[in-house]
């Protein structure tokens, strides 16, 4: 019973300063960095790891590419998975949520794969992973936009979500460009 007045208390204490303006939602603890959630945390984590390897593989794109329509798609990989990696960084610094330094090993081994290949072997092996990997990254923005808890990292995912339709539009694009006809 103490526990529960204790708790409202510090709820109730929250709301009347938000209400009379002395702090922010954040200082209150409405996503109280910390305080997130373990759903909200292994999101941040997986688009951390995912943008890395899609910086890259972009900038791997932009040395082996044989078709110039991949090299290009490989540098917008690089640069907006960048920016959206700097964005996550501040987001997690401000939730506590430690971010990976190093892709996984998963994308470690794609990362190895392309790296032995060139010419179109190579355009036609980067873009199927292009397309399958936004797919997934699609999915997984959308579902944190509709499930999520945390309001700043709905925002983030919200916010990050357009740009990764774009590139899985773009990706099937040049993929049917250099005559990638399958997703296996």
């Amino acid at each position: 019973m103490a526990k529960q007045t204790i708790g409202l208390l510090a709820i109730a204490g929250a709301c009347a300063a938000l209400l009379i303006g002395q702090t922010k939602p954040s200082e209150a603890g409405v996503n109280n960095p910390g305080k997130i959630n373990a759903a909200d945390s292994r999101f941040m984590q997986k688009a951390g790891s995912g943008g890395m390897a899609e910086v890259k593989l972009g900038q791997l794109a932009q040395d082996k590419a044989s078709n110039q329509a991949v090299k290009d798609f490989g540098k917008m990989m690089a640069t907006d998975h960048t920016k959206a990696g700097d964005e996550l960084k501040q987001l997690a610094s401000k939730k506590s949520v430690a971010l990976p330094t190093t892709m996984d090993a998963k994308a470690q081994a794609t990362y190895d794969k392309l790296s032995k290949m060139s010419g179109s072997d190579f355009d036609r092996a980067y873009m199927r992973e292009m397309v399958k990997d936004h797919e997934m990254d699609v999915a997984e923005f959308r579902r944190e936009t509709q499930a999520g808890k945390d309001a700043d990292v709905k925002d983030f995912a919200k916010r990050t979500l357009p740009t990764l339709e774009g590139h899985l539009d773009q990706a099937k694009k040049v993929s049917a460009e250099i005559g990638v006809t399958s997703q296996k």
